[in-house]
């Protein structure tokens, strides 16, 4: 039986978590497919995780979605992401992680509603995976396993820059 699992909060490592999951996932010889939404800029992990056989498709643009505004294209991109998932899904993967799906839905580039179909088409075979800060809660209700990362401290509050191969 595939469950649902859900990494949230203001806290720093929900995609890091869900790399570390496509990389367990994979080291067991599982397929994995991982979608990024909102995500445009190279980072560092897309290579090695493409390197280790997980099937990365990213669906964001180069510039950071306005949350009052979003653009046409970023609602493009995010309904593309989505779809790209149903597609896979039915093909029964090992794990599917959605990054940043929680954040797209916040930003009003997908209805929550069409996440909560998607995620009642997976296939029993099927692990899915849910990132991203201010997770609605249906999806929470939803999930099997939901953590929450919590921030205590950072230090961009200092004024400390993302770092590469850290942050991105």
């Amino acid at each position: 039986m595939g469950l649902i699992y859900l990494f949230t909060g203001n806290g720093k490592g929900k995609t890091e978590a869900g790399i570390g999951m496509a990389v367990r996932a994979r080291g067991q010889g599982n397929r994995v497919v991982f979608i990024q939404f909102m995500k445009g800029l190279p980072t560092g992990e897309i290579e090695p995780l493409k390197e280790l056989g997980v099937e990365v498709y990213r669906f964001g643009t180069e510039n950071f979605v306005d949350f009052k505004n979003p653009s046409k294209e970023d609602v493009e991109l995010a309904h593309k992401g989505l779809e790209k998932a149903r597609e896979l899904a039915k093909e029964k993967p090992f794990l599917i992680v959605l990054d940043e799906i929680n954040v797209a839905v916040a930003a009003n580039l997908i209805d929550t509603e069409e996440v909560l179909d998607f995620l009642k088409t997976i296939p029993d075979e099927t692990n899915v995976l849910l990132t991203g800060r201010y997770a609605k809660k249906e999806l929470l209700d939803a999930a099997d396993l939901v953590t929450e990362m919590k921030e205590i401290k950072h230090y961009f509050k200092k004024g400390v820059p993302a770092k590469e191969g850290i942050d991105y």
